[in-house]
């Protein structure tokens, strides 16, 4: 909850909003999502995490970005990622540090239930998560049709694959 103020600063830019699906307008709008956040962790399904960099002076810290697991049950043996950043700690690394280190927890903490594959979606033309996933090791997958509302242009695919998954050695062989 203390991450909220600076939640509903961050959210206010266009070029963020232009690509999320949720909007955050004010306190009340902050409020609620990081409650909705929280709510998810309890139930187990969703896992948010905010990217935060340390600073000099009386805040500590900084919001830079946001990751997230999502779609994890216990049956599936895929899971979904996703995440942002923030207008003022973009092109400097943030997202791809962040989208590995959520890769390796998830890969960590889910594997033992079966989880093998990560999936990252986005918009054909949100050049910037297609470097993203591309720096992470996500292998572009294949082109998803648009499904709007939520999704309302074509998108991509990229997936990672467990360490050492049989699906994960063909991808390299092929990358090779």
């Amino acid at each position: 909850m203390a991450d909220v103020a600076a939640l509903v600063e961050v959210l206010r830019d266009p070029e963020l909003r232009r690509w999320t699906s949720h909007v955050v307008d004010d306190e009340a709008d902050g409020t609620r999502w990081v409650r909705a956040q929280q709510r998810s962790w309890a139930a187990g399904d969703r896992f948010s995490f905010a990217v935060l960099e340390e600073q000099p002076g009386p805040v500590r810290e900084q919001l830079v970005g946001h990751v997230v697991l999502k779609e994890v049950t216990p049956v599936s043996l895929k899971a979904e990622v996703g995440y942002w950043t923030a207008a003022h700690a973009r092109g400097r690394g943030t997202a791809p540090r962040a989208l590995e280190a959520l890769t390796d927890w998830a890969f960590d903490t889910f594997a033992a239930d079966g989880l093998e594959r990560l999936e990252l979606l986005h918009q054909v033309d949100n050049l910037a998560s297609c470097k993203v996933a591309r720096k992470s090791r996500y292998a572009l997958g294949g082109v998803l049709p648009a499904a709007p509302p939520s999704f309302p242009r074509d998108g991509h695919l990229h997936i990672r694959w467990l360490p050492g998954s049989v699906r994960q050695r063909i991808t390299d062989q092929r990358s090779d």
